[in-house]
C-alpha cells in the first residue's frame, strides 16, 4: 500500500529539476557540459567566486540557444544586478539572504514591470530573441518568461517566511542549507532536529502561498527527510565535482 508521503515524493520526482551551480565555469561550453551530464538547469553563482555579468551573459545566451535554463544568483537583495540578469538572458533569479518582507517587496519592485513592480523597460533582450515588440507586449512576455526565488537562510528570514512567501511576484522559496544551519546557531549540523523543523516550516509556507520550493547545498541523502516536496534542487557545483571526482580518480590510480 502506498502512503501519502510516497505519493508526494513520486509526484515531486516527476516534476523535480536538478541543477548545477557554476562558480568558476563562465564560458558557453559549460552549458553543454551540464546538459551532457543530464542536469536540468544551471545557476551562474555571482554571490561567491569570480563570475560576473559578462560570464552570465555568455552562459545564459548559450542556454537559450540550447533550450537549457540558466538562472543567476546575485549577491543579495540590494544587488544592482537584480533586473539586469534578466536583461542579459537569465530565465531565473535566486536572491540570497532575504530576511524580511520589505526586502522581498524591493526585489519584486526591481524585477517586475508595473503595475506589480517598477522595473525599467530595456531594449530588445535575448530571452525574447531580441524581438522588436511594443512596450505592452514586451513587458507582458518578459515578465512571464522569468522566475524569482527568495533564499531563506537566517533566523530572521525563517521568522518572516510566511510574509515573504505571500509577496506577489516571488515565485519560489529556496533554502541555503549551510547558511540556514549557521544562522540558527548550528553550523555544520544540517541533520539537527531544529534545522529539519526549519525546512518543514519553509516548505509549508511555500505550499500555503502557492509558491515552489527549492534547496541548495543539501546532501542527497537528506532530500527525502528534509525536502521531499522540493521541485528545484541545486545538487552540486563545478568546484565540488572537480575536486571530489579528481580526488577519487587519483585515489584509484594510487591504490
Amino acid at each position: 500500500m502506498t502512503n501519502s508521503l510516497d505519493t508526494e515524493q513520486k509526484q515531486n520526482s516527476d516534476t523535480r529539476r536538478i541543477g548545477i551551480a557554476f562558480c568558476i565555469l563562465g564560458r558557453p561550453e559549460a552549458v553543454l557540459l551540464a546538459r551532457g551530464a543530464e542536469f536540468d538547469f544551471a545557476v551562474v553563482d555571482m554571490e561567491h567566486g569570480p563570475l560576473g555579468m559578462d560570464a552570465l551573459g555568455q552562459v545564459a545566451t548559450a542556454g537559450l540557444a540550447a533550450n537549457f535554463p540558466v538562472w543567476a544568483r546575485v549577491g543579495g537583495p540590494r544587488s544592482g544586478d537584480l533586473a539586469r540578469v534578466f536583461d542579459c538572458g537569465a530565465t531565473g533569479l535566486i536572491v540570497p539572504h532575504v530576511d524580511s518582507v520589505a526586502e522581498a517587496r524591493e526585489i519584486v519592485r526591481a524585477c517586475r514591470f508595473a503595475p506589480l513592480g517598477g522595473r525599467s523597460i530595456p531594449g530588445p533582450i535575448p530571452t525574447l530573441d531580441y524581438a522588436l515588440l511594443s512596450a505592452l507586449d514586451f513587458c507582458d512576455q518578459a515578465d512571464r518568461a522569468v522566475s524569482i526565488a527568495a533564499m531563506i537562510e537566517s533566523a530572521a528570514g525563517l521568522e518572516a517566511v510566511d510574509e515573504i512567501a505571500a509577496v506577489d511576484g516571488i515565485d519560489m522559496l529556496v533554502i541555503g542549507t549551510n547558511d540556514l544551519a549557521d544562522g540558527l546557531g548550528l553550523r555544520g549540523q544540517v541533520e539537527h532536529a531544529t534545522v529539519l523543523a526549519a525546512f518543514g516550516r519553509i516548505a509549508g509556507a511555500a505550499a500555503r502561498h502557492g509558491k515552489e520550493f527549492g534547496v541548495m547545498g543539501l546532501p542527497p541523502h537528506l532530500i527525502a527527510s528534509h525536502a521531499p516536496g522540493a521541485t528545484l534542487i541545486v545538487a552540486t557545483n563545478d568546484t565540488n565535482l572537480l575536486v571530489g571526482g579528481g580526488a577519487q580518480e587519483v585515489a584509484r590510480l594510487r591504490s
